[in-house]
């Protein structure tokens, strides 16, 4: 079975993951899932991936973050554009989720990377999810 939106099932699967406390979670390979995956580490919100080879597509193993009594780091993971309605934004219109205590991930032509970083980069791209 293919899927039709891997980032949506990508999603979904941390988001349901850390709502039963789940100390991981697989989710199949990409290189948009893992420049994901990458975003997310890199700005706190899990603690580790690593990819496996399963001698077809791979997998990606995700280690889920939880704070010190248990709760999820991630309390919210949304999808912005989706494959029906693409969704776009210059780095002056780039949103700030919690007035900048959560991320944008953004794709750019340089890669896949967090608002903060295509600020500072001065790229834009495409809305991918917003975290907090």
């Amino acid at each position: 079975m293919s899927l039709s939106d891997p980032i949506a099932d990508m999603l979904t699967r941390i988001r349901n993951a850390s709502r039963v406390s789940k100390p991981d979670v697989m989710i199949k390979a990409s290189k948009i899932c893992e420049g994901i995956a990458s975003v997310l580490k890199d700005e706190g919100y899990i603690v580790d991936y690593d990819r496996i080879d399963d001698g077809n597509q791979g997998l990606i193993r995700v280690t889920l973050k939880y704070t010190a009594i248990g709760g999820p780091v991630i309390s919210e993971i949304k999808r912005v554009s989706k494959p029906g309605c693409r969704v776009y934004s210059e780095v002056k219109e780039l949103p700030k989720v919690l007035g900048g205590l959560g991320i944008t991930v953004v794709s750019t032509s340089k890669g896949v990377m967090s608002d903060r970083v295509c600020r500072r980069e001065n790229v834009s791209g495409e809305l991918i999810c917003m975290v907090s």
